[in-house]
Formats: structure tokens, C-alpha cells, sequence
């Protein structure tokens, strides 16, 4: 049985400010938890009712809580069988890492859900890293995590001074804009940096003075825009295969 202190202090992980003081982040779903069990995540914690079918087995035992238990500490009006606490790290951008391999780079994308789209993007196309710009969407929220089902474990990523991490990179930079070519011509690439800017104001002053070269989807129907994650995935796509065409 869980302590009131403790019960409280599970709740309180629901708040950035609170993750951020303690170095923790928490994920409820049971389909992620099991992505990121077998991506080889070790929790710090691990919450579950008895409902829950724990994929990992004897290597990762949960304390086992009440249903009414589970109720109180999650963070979401339906609980889920399980509530996993991670403990938060991140890395420092490599000098010269954007010289080198395909990055993909996101340029004040404030929709978690499209943050985690493009972490499972980055993923599916093996992707080197991705870089953030401090403005994106907290990478360690629940709806980050989840939107990305697993490959918020799998991609290399960091948070950068997107403008200044752009003007050194020794690789092409390439952002998406309405006004660019047309992403089917995109030469064969070793080696690329992909930025994706916000739905609603595009790529910001500071990231366009670093663009080597916009592209865009070509447009044959009425749609005023594409959803980031979207337009990343083509864009990927189109740039993955003329690499190894």
C-alpha cells in the first residue's frame, strides 16, 4: 500500500516543473511501456495493478497497487494497469555531429503529439539523431512518450540553439517551405540535416538564415497545409530513398 507521501508525490510528476526538480518522467500506457521494457529502458519505478501483463517478466518487477491505488497517482482521468517513472537524461550535440549522417531538426513544433509522430518518423527511416530547439514541445511529457510508441527510447536526441547548431553544420539544410522545390528532386545525400518548423508559422528567421535549400510538396488538391509529422515522413522518404537509390 502506497504512503500518502507517496501517492503525492506521483501525482505531482504531472507538473514539467515538478519532473524537471526531481530528473523523472512517468509513462501510464501499457502498449509504450512494453515498447520501451523491451527497447531496453531500465524505470526507476514501476507501478501495476494485478491486471497487468507484465512483458518483461522477473527482469523488471512492478510494486503491485490497488485499482483504487492506481486511480489516484495517474495522470489521466481513465487509469491505465501500469504507471512506469524513467529517470530523465539527456546528452550534449556532438561537435561536428551535423556534418555527418541524416538529422532530422524541429524548429518550434509545440504540438506533442506531432513531436512524438516525428520521433517515430526519425525512427522508421533511421534517422541519425534529432535535434529540438528549446521551444518545442517538453520531449519528456506523457503525450510526447506515447506519440511516439517506443522510439522516444530508440532515437538519438538532443535540444540545441537550432539557429547556431544550423550555421555550423557542415551538411546540406534543408527546410520545408511552401515556396521551396519540389521534394522529388532532391539529389542523392550522404549526409542532410530536415527541418520542420511549426504548423502554424513555419520555419523561424533565425532557422531560414541556415537553410541551403527549401523544398516542398507539390500540391494537386485543396488542402492549405500538411500535418508536420506528414510532411516529414514524405520528405523522408524522398530524401531515404535517393540516398540509397
Amino acid at each position: 500500500m502506497l504512503t500518502k507521501a507517496q501517492l503525492s508525490r506521483l501525482r505531482a510528476l504531472r507538473e514539467k516543473k515538478t519532473r524537471e526538480a526531481e530528473g523523472l518522467y512517468v509513462v501510464e500506457n501499457p502498449k509504450v511501456v512494453a515498447e520501451l521494457l523491451a527497447a531496453g529502458v531500465t524505470f526507476a519505478e514501476l507501478y501495476a495493478t494485478a491486471a497487468w501483463k507484465n512483458p518483461a517478466g522477473p527482469k523488471s518487477l512492478p510494486v503491485t497497487v490497488a485499482t483504487e491505488e492506481m486511480a489516484r497517482i495517474s495522470h489521466f482521468p481513465t487509469p491505465s494497469e501500469v504507471f512506469a517513472v524513467g529517470r530523465i537524461t539527456r546528452e550534449t550535440l556532438p561537435a561536428g555531429a551535423l556534418a555527418q549522417g541524416l538529422t532530422l531538426a524541429l524548429d518550434c513544433v509545440q504540438d506533442p503529439g506531432n513531436v512524438g509522430t516525428l520521433l517515430r518518423v526519425a525512427d522508421w527511416f533511421a534517422f541519425d539523431r534529432v535535434v529540438l530547439s528549446p521551444d518545442c514541445a517538453d520531449l519528456f511529457s506523457q503525450k510526447v512518450i506515447n506519440a511516439s510508441m517506443g522510439s522516444f527510447a530508440r532515437v538519438k536526441t538532443f535540444t540545441v540553439d537550432l539557429p547556431a547548431a544550423l550555421a555550423d553544420a557542415r551538411a546540406p539544410v534543408l527546410g520545408c517551405d511552401l515556396g521551396g522545390d519540389d521534394v522529388h528532386t532532391l539529389p542523392a545525400l550522404r549526409d542532410a540535416v530536415m527541418v520542420i518548423g511549426s504548423e502554424g508559422r513555419g520555419l523561424s528567421a533565425g532557422v531560414r538564415a541556415a537553410v541551403t535549400r527549401f523544398v516542398t510538396i507539390p500540391r494537386y488538391g485543396g488542402a492549405e497545409s500538411l500535418n508536420a509529422g506528414v510532411a516529414a515522413a514524405i520528405v523522408c522518404d524522398n530524401l531515404r530513398r535517393a540516398r540509397t537509390a
